[in-house]
């Protein structure tokens, strides 16, 4: 499992204070990104080199509210991997409250965006 921290900032709200729904899958992104870097894969790389990793499937639920000043993190591991596919589960919480669970089906892609095996590295 990987950590990464995310501090919230006005930007990251509405006029309530409230983070706005839609950020936290930019968090998630940063979240999967870290975990795959962990790995040794660099997604621009990968993406330089025609392998594109892309959001095929996403369940989210939103469980309580996080709010300006709020250090939040991003938990992420991996759920199920397949051939040319991998679910992806994450847990954001501030502190022992969980403020969003979800899965997230990553699918590998080759630059004419077909289906490609996924690197050898996530299996590891």
């Amino acid at each position: 499992m990987s950590t990464l921290k995310v501090k919230i900032y006005y930007e990251d709200t509405d006029a309530g204070g409230i983070v706005y729904h839609a950020n936290y899958l930019k968090y998630l992104e940063r979240g999967r990104t870290e975990f795959l870097a962990e790995r040794g894969i660099n997604i621009a790389e990968y993406h330089r080199n025609g392998t594109l990793f892309v959001v095929s499937h996403i369940e989210i639920s939103y469980k309580k509210p996080a709010f300006l000043g709020d250090t939040l993190e991003v938990h992420t591991e991996i759920e199920e991997l397949k051939k040319v596919s991998m679910t992806i589960k994450n847990k954001i919480k501030r502190g022992e409250d969980i403020i969003c669970e979800a899965l997230v089906t990553i699918a590998c892609l080759n630059e004419k965006l077909k289906p490609r095996r996924l690197p050898e590295e996530v299996f590891k």
